[in-house]
């Protein structure tokens, strides 16, 4: 494989994420030029079927085979490795895996993986979406590696602040209710994990109120790593 290594990104999961990714790796990535930039190949389907409608209110359709359609396509197009800014869509990650000959950038394992090497007995807080516990995306690596999950006490408000970013409500006042949240598991874990890239797009106050780790920062520094970009 040449230095010249192009990463297909499967997105739309949901839209504002999936640029949210874009601006990150760009941000991650020190170039002179042009050139030095990661060379990314994005479809962005916003019509891939609802995770939460299939996964948590068993009423929406299964988006498994538009997820594999967009794998398929990208790899065709010319892609050298995948990466999905989307958590809950890791659920279905072995499967786009076996439906493609080229790696997968696991964003949940790169992010497990970054944590148990800094808090190797250490408590996590989960800030994700319902759908991500329901199917144990987080919960299962992350207790493989002898960490214990801690979920917020108000996992509705959480989901509120999801479907809102969803409708495009990604100002101050969000912000502040993600913060506020985050205080509050702040105080029963070392490390709060934001395992939604719609909680991504409202966590600039989090910080501030708890040690955090954001997956999608995670995924956009092993796409850089993986393009053979030299990082910030």
């Amino acid at each position: 494989m040449s230095a010249h290594r192009v990463v297909g990104i499967i997105g739309g999961m949901g839209p504002e994420a999936t640029v949210e990714l874009m601006r990150r790796v760009t941000a991650r990535t020190c170039a002179e030029d042009d050139e030095d930039h990661v060379h990314l190949l994005i479809e962005s389907n916003p019509k891939i079927p609802s995770r939460i409608a299939h996964l948590i209110e068993g009423t929406g359709r299964d988006p498994l085979p538009e997820i594999l359609r967009v794998a398929r396509n990208l790899q065709g197009a010319g892609a050298d490795a995948l990466a999905i800014p989307c958590n809950t869509a890791h659920h279905y990650a072995e499967q786009v895996q076996a439906a493609v000959t080229i790696p997968l950038l696991h964003m949940v394992k790169l992010a497990v993986a970054r944590i148990a090497a800094s808090n190797p007995r250490g408590r996590v807080g989960l800030l994700a979406s319902t759908a991500v516990h329901r199917v144990g995306v987080y919960e299962r690596p992350l207790a493989e590696r002898g960490l214990e999950v801690i979920l917020p006490h108000r996992q509705d408000s959480l989901m509120a602040l999801i479907r809102g970013v969803k409708r495009g409500e990604t100002g101050a006042e969000p912000s502040r209710r993600l913060a506020e949240i985050g205080a509050e598991l702040g105080d029963h874990c070392e490390i709060a994990l934001i395992a939604c890239s719609e909680l991504s797009l409202i966590s600039s106050h989090l910080a501030a109120r708890v040690r955090v780790l954001d997956a999608l920062d995670v995924l956009a520094d092993a796409i850089v790593e993986f393009a053979g970009a030299r990082t910030r």
